[in-house]
């Protein structure tokens, strides 16, 4: 190890390189900004070596050492930016943590290129240890390495020091370990392992999850901007904050109180640094212009989160867009994460928080969903409609211009919150799709996530929101989420239909749907609708409208003690009195009566849910029954919230069941709604959260506030009296969602069953083959000749068609030979050298793949055969130097199809398949997987086409070699996965025949490959 004094040759200038410049969030879900340290950094690190301790200085140095000399300082602080390198990561401006690497030889001397190993150390902050600094800083100074051709880090570390011991064995690199001289040495090699990939992301996942969380929990909120008068966004926010009976301190905070000590009964400061308390959370209310005011503030004094309801940002326009950057810049250089800004704020309804730090004026009931939108208006509507329908959250999110905190966050923090069990997203635009594809598919893996996308044929992103350009169509999109589990819907109602029933009832073992009710009408739209969501449907049973509930008891446990079916759906109308009148007051009475059938059914394992048509009074059943909890006393001046849009402010019916109702609604089966029973086999069983178990959602057994309580002998809801809720009424079991049309039913339905089959298909994701036969060096030795070429375009190139067959061959893929024929003479000479019989095909970009132009003539025999074809096509289309005509082999017959591979900078690499021809083409019948595909994958891609079944014998044909068509695919996936400069391939067409096939054209680009964002170090989205 080299001594803090010893003093080098100066280094040689390099350009400062902004683009390691990056922001982290940490363990403990604070953020940090790592950069490069410069000479302009002295008096920083000096500031920071005098607040490290004594201890921690002995074992950087190995020896007392108190102070930096000046030598040392300018040796820390002057870097030649490849051989020498240094990176601080700091806080508010301030270093928190630095480390730096020295390039060395195999003895271990200061050494340049071409040596590949360098020795690195590291320091922390007494104060900022344990918050996973260290790790973040070695992830981004091996990225550095590795960007400056070093291949292997060198430390040396004191034995006693073994918190660096184990952020250098934690890290999941391959390394060697030693003991010299009393030291332990540490080799590692930087190239990136499945073990490091997954180290790594397993720690983003921990830290974003904790910066949600500590938004989402916190034990104190300063409103920042409400004013005196009633009303303002700020001072509704505060009023939202009591009347939900936040279980924290609240301060009002607004420049203006500067002779107020209260307001609505909380404590009133001047500025969040006045308080001289600790505050956790600010909700910013200002105008956009003193905004950098109040994050100073707030920054300055400790704050760890902010909401940004202010408008007037990047939906503004240019100056707002810069105005948001700089927002964010400032925020996180104090180390705090923004929801906003131009958002409509948070909730949490755990018992033991209770936060409505939003625009919400009531508090919704506790459950087990947890929604985030970008968008206020559509957040308001679901909240509402949620209420209707009787369904509680366990979190919510508007997040507004979704400038920092995003989906990806709230996705990292759901995937293991024990108080959610189904995931809901209204998004306009996904900033990182690559990444929201790969956190989407692990949550979905334990949790449904239901998504619902806007703007999606607008071609732009919303005002204020930064995303990526992709060049594929929505449709592949949404194609691409299916295939991570993701359960996409179009519209907000779909979102809250299938949210209630993925949140209420088990997941369906299979498609077969019992259908049962009173109408024979309804039962045969409900029977159509099955058919066309892809289901299987059973003969309905018709009840007759004779029926009374206690048949509908007897028939739903007879369903559901059916072993032929998966799922039922019970159909309900208004039934005819002996003197023809229309009774409509037994709605409550079939509620009890489908309740009772369900209880006593053995298991929950198959899912119910309710069709009714102008069944009023089973709607307020329904709506009544899954009422959560009464609402919480209020706190402060300021009057309870009343519901979602419906009437103001003021004492009344406050709990979730008042208010009005919709037609569709849940049938609470006890007295609330449940967390989703019956997970597949195998899947973990989160354990409770304080929070949770403090409070558990409706469905627990031990839930709060049950239906009954709430409401009178009548059945009507009454007034709550103030007060904790107290835990009352029966055990609260599962809640059958109910809907006021088949349609609407079914295709929820339809979605769990898709999602159920993906969850037992996804425990066996298939593998990725070897093909022994592949030349991936020889590959790569193809694709540098190509690239270094000095003639070759920046932008990349597009082979040639001896270069392209010559690439495929190395991955097995055999291209048919194709050769030119100028004239009639040229053509004979071809055929002679192919063999007969052969084909004539045009290649003029006008006429290719256009087989109904008359630009390809098949099975040609013989030579007089031939220059008759190649007269009549010249003749009728143009001069051969305009078609460019070829000569191939015939091939066997059989099913033409296009393998497609490419490149799109939003979602990475996605491999497609289709059948070729105009009628596929104008369908949009094209399926696509990402890439690398298993040959599951492959094999559901070949199936997912609805063109398909030409390729299984359709109307008596031959079905084709789809083993041979699947290999060819996973060829395709394995070449782009292995060479990311390969950018497009297109095999077209691929002639599938009874045994084998034959690709006929092949066009392959090259590029030099865009940086892979997310294999890199951890880091923020730059601004």
């Amino acid at each position: 190890m080299q001594s803090a004094s010893e003093q080098p040759p100066a280094p040689p200038e390099h350009a400062y390189p902004a683009h390691w410049e990056a922001d982290v969030v940490l363990r403990d879900g604070g953020t940090a900004r790592i950069r490069p340290i410069t000479a302009d950094d002295a008096d920083r690190l000096v500031s920071f070596y005098e607040q490290v301790s004594d201890e921690s200085k002995y074992y950087r140095f190995f020896a007392p050492y108190p102070r930096l000399s000046a030598k040392d300082v300018h040796r820390f602080t002057h870097h030649d930016f490849v051989d020498r390198v240094g990176l601080a990561a700091t806080v508010g401006g301030e270093f928190i943590a630095t480390v730096r690497y020295d390039r060395i030889d195999e003895r271990g001397l200061p050494a340049s290129a071409p040596a590949d190993e360098a020795e690195v150390a590291f320091l922390v902050q007494d104060a900022h240890q344990g918050r996973g600094v260290a790790s973040a800083l070695l992830e981004h100074i091996a990225a550095v390495a590795r960007e400056r051709d070093i291949r292997r880090f060198a430390a040396e570390v004191l034995p006693a020091n073994t918190k660096m011991i184990k952020v250098f064995t934690d890290a999941g690199y391959t390394q060697k370990r030693s003991f010299e001289d009393g030291s332990v040495r540490l080799h590692l090699d930087l190239e990136p392992t499945d073990r490091s990939l997954a180290v790594q992301r397993a720690r983003e996942q921990r830290a974003e999850a904790r910066s949600v969380q500590r938004l989402l929990t916190p034990r104190s909120v300063a409103v920042v901007g409400a004013g005196r008068a009633p009303g303002g966004v700020g001072r509704t926010v505060l009023r939202n904050l009591l009347g939900a009976g936040f279980t924290g301190r609240v301060y009002a905070v607004n420049a203006a109180l500067t002779g107020e000590t209260e307001l609505d009964g909380v404590p009133a400061h001047p500025s969040v640094g006045a308080i001289g308390e600790p505050v956790d959370l600010a909700v910013v209310a200002v105008p956009a212009e003193r905004v950098p005011e109040a994050v100073a503030d707030c920054g300055e004094h400790g704050v760890r989160g902010l909401v940004v309801l202010s408008a007037g940002y990047a939906e503004s326009g240019a100056a707002g867009r810069e105005r948001q950057r700089e927002l964010v810049r400032q925020a996180r250089s104090y180390g705090m994460r923004i929801i906003g800004p131009n958002a409509f704020g948070i909730i949490n309804t755990a018992d033991d928080v209770r936060l409505n730090a939003s625009l919400a004026p009531q508090m919704p009931g506790a459950g087990r969903i947890g929604l985030f939108t970008q968008s206020g208006a559509i957040g308001i509507a679901l909240l509402a409609g949620l209420h209707r329908r009787g369904a509680g959250l366990s979190s919510f999110i508007s997040a507004g211009n979704r400038a920092d905190v995003s989906g990806n966050d709230f996705l990292q923090h759901w995937y293991d919150d024990p108080g959610t069990d189904v995931v809901l997203l209204y998004l306009e635009s996904i900033g990182n799709p690559r990444k929201f594809t790969r956190l989407a598919r692990r949550t979905a893996a334990v949790k449904p996530v239901v998504v619902v996308k806007g703007a999606r044929h607008s071609g732009s992103a919303p005002p204020g929101h930064r995303v990526p350009v992709t060049r594929i169509p929505h449709a592949t999109v949404s194609a691409l989420l299916r295939q991570a589990g993701v359960i996409r819907v179009d519209t907000v109602t779909e979102l809250v239909d299938a949210g209630l029933l993925l949140a209420a009832q088990p997941l369906p073992a299979g498609p077969r749907v019992a259908i049962l009710g009173n109408s024979e009408s309804l039962g045969l739209l409900t029977y159509d609708a099955c058919l066309t969501e892809g289901l299987r449907p059973l003969r309905p049973l018709d009840l007759t409208t004779a029926a009374v509930p206690a048949d509908f008891r007897d028939a739903l446990a007879a369903a559901l003690a059916d072993e032929t079916s998966d799922a039922v759906v019970v159909n309900a109308i208004p039934w005819v009195g002996e003197d023809g009148a229309t009774e409509f007051g037994d709605g409550e009475v079939l509620a009890a009566a489908l309740r009772e059938a369900v209880a006593s059914a053995p298991a929950p394992t198959k899912p119910v849910v309710v069709v009714h048509v102008e069944m009023g009074g089973l709607a307020e059943a329904l709506a009544a029954a899954t009422s959560t909890r009464p609402t919480a006393p209020e706190r402060g001046a300021g009057p309870g919230p009343g519901p979602v849009g419906a009437r103001p402010a003021g004492p009344g019916p406050e709990g979730p069941g008042s208010g009005p109702r919709s037609a569709g609604s849940a049938v609470g089966v006890g007295t609330g709604l449940a967390a989703p029973a019956d997970r597949a086999p195998g899947d973990p069983t989160p354990t409770a959260s304080p929070s949770r178990a403090a409070a558990p959602g409706p469905g627990h057994p031990s839930a709060p506030g049950a239906a009954s309580a709430a409401r009178g002998d009548s059945g009507t809801t009454s007034a709550v009296p103030s007060g904790p809720a107290v835990p009352s009424g029966p055990v609260p079991q599962a809640a059958i969602p109910a809907y006021p049309a088949a349609e609407r039913a079914v295709r929820a339905l339809a979605e769990a069953v898709r999602y159920g089959q993906w969850r037992r298909q996804a425990a066996d994701p298939g593998r990725v083959p070897e093909y022994e036969d592949i030349d991936e060096a020889g590959a790569a030795a193809l694709i540098e000749g190509v690239l270094g070429a000095d003639a070759v375009d920046a932008r990349g190139v597009t082979l040639d068609a001896e270069e392209a067959g010559a690439l495929l061959a190395r991955y097995g893929i055999t291209v048919l030979p194709t050769l030119p024929a100028p004239g009639p003479d040229a053509a004979v000479a071809a055929a002679a050298r192919l063999g007969y019989p052969v084909a004539l095909k045009t290649t003029a970009p006008h006429l290719r793949h256009r087989p109904d132009l008359g630009g390809v003539r098949l099975d040609l025999a013989g030579e007089e055969q031939l220059r008759t074809a190649y007269s009549e096509v010249t003749e009728v289309l143009g001069k051969p130097e305009e078609l460019q005509p070829v000569v191939q082999a015939m091939v066997p017959r059989g099913v033409d199809t296009v393998v497609r591979a490419a490149i799109d900078p939003a979602v990475g690499a996605v491999l497609s398949f289709g059948l070729s021809g105009a009628a596929s083409e104008l369908l949009g019948d094209t399926a696509h997987r990402l890439v690398p595909a298993t040959d599951r994958d492959v094999a559901e891609l070949v199936r997912s086409l609805r063109t398909a079944p030409l390729l299984f014998g359709w109307r008596g044909s031959a079905p084709v070699d789809t083993p041979a068509l699947e290999e060819l695919l996973l060829r395709v996936s394995r070449l782009v996965d292995d060479h990311p400069e390969v950018v497009a391939v297109s095999l077209e067409p691929v002639v599938v025949a009874p045994r084998g096939l034959s690709v006929l054209g092949a066009t392959v680009r090259l590029a030099p490959p865009a940086p892979r964002t997310d294999l890199g170090p951890r880091s923020l989205p730059r601004y």
